[in-house]
C-alpha cells in the first residue's frame, strides 16, 4: 500500500510515526536515530516523508532496547538483527535468526550470572550484619568503620563495608 498525496491519510494497518513513538514508548529522535543506524525502517513513507510503521514493528524496537539493556552497543545490534530486506533465501534467514537468538540468550545467560553473584554478596553481607547488630562496636571514622571487623579481624563484605 503507497500513500502518494502529500496528505497525512495513515493507511488503516500502520501507525503513523508519533503514534508508533508512544506504543513503544520512546520518542520521534530515537526512532529517527534507530532508523539512521539501520536498527528500523519504516514500512512506508507518504509522498509528504510521514513515516508509517507496522504494529509488528513494535516487537522490533522491544528487541533493540533490550539488547542494549544487556549493554549491548547499538553498532553491534545492528549487525546482531540485520537489515529487514525480505530477499534473504530461507536458509540464510533462519541462519540469521537463529544466531541472533542465541547471542541474545548468551547475553542473558551471562546477566543472570551477574546478577546472581550480585544476590550472594548481598546474602553474605547480610549474615554478616545480623552479627554484626549483636557486637559492641558501632561503625564510626575511629575504627575505619569497623574495616577489618573489630571483633574477628576479618574484612568485612565488600557490600557492607560500602555501606557502614
Amino acid at each position: 500500500m503507497s500513500d502518494h498525496s502529500d496528505t497525512p491519510a495513515t493507511p488503516p494497518e500502520l501507525l503513523k510515526i508519533g503514534d508508533f513513538a508512544e506504543l513503544v514508548g520512546t520518542n520521534l529522535r530515537t526512532l529517527r536515530y534507530y532508523e539512521e543506524l539501520g536498527l528500523i525502517e519504516p514500512a512506508e513513507r507518504s509522498a509528504g516523508g510521514f513515516r508509517y510503521y507496522r504494529p509488528t514493528d513494535v516487537n522490533r524496537v522491544q528487541l533493540i532496547r533490550d539488547l542494549q539493556e544487556l549493554g549491548l552497543p547499538l553498532d553491534r545490534i545492528r549487525d546482531l538483527v540485520g537489515r529487514r530486506t525480505g530477499g534473504e533465501a530461507r536458509e540464510a534467514l533462519a541462519r540469521r535468526v537463529d544466531d541472533a537468538l542465541r547471542a541474545h540468550d548468551e547475553l542473558l545467560e551471562e546477566r543472570l550470572q551477574r546478577l546472581v553473584a550480585q544476590r550472594e554478596r548481598i546474602q553474605e553481607a547480610r549474615r554478616k550484619l545480623a552479627v554484626c547488630t549483636l557486637c559492641e562496636h558501632h561503625p564510626n571514622p575511629a575504627n575505619n568503620f569497623c574495616e577489618p571487623c573489630v571483633c574477628d579481624g576479618v574484612r568485612l563484605p565488600d557490600l557492607l563495608s560500602a555501606l557502614f
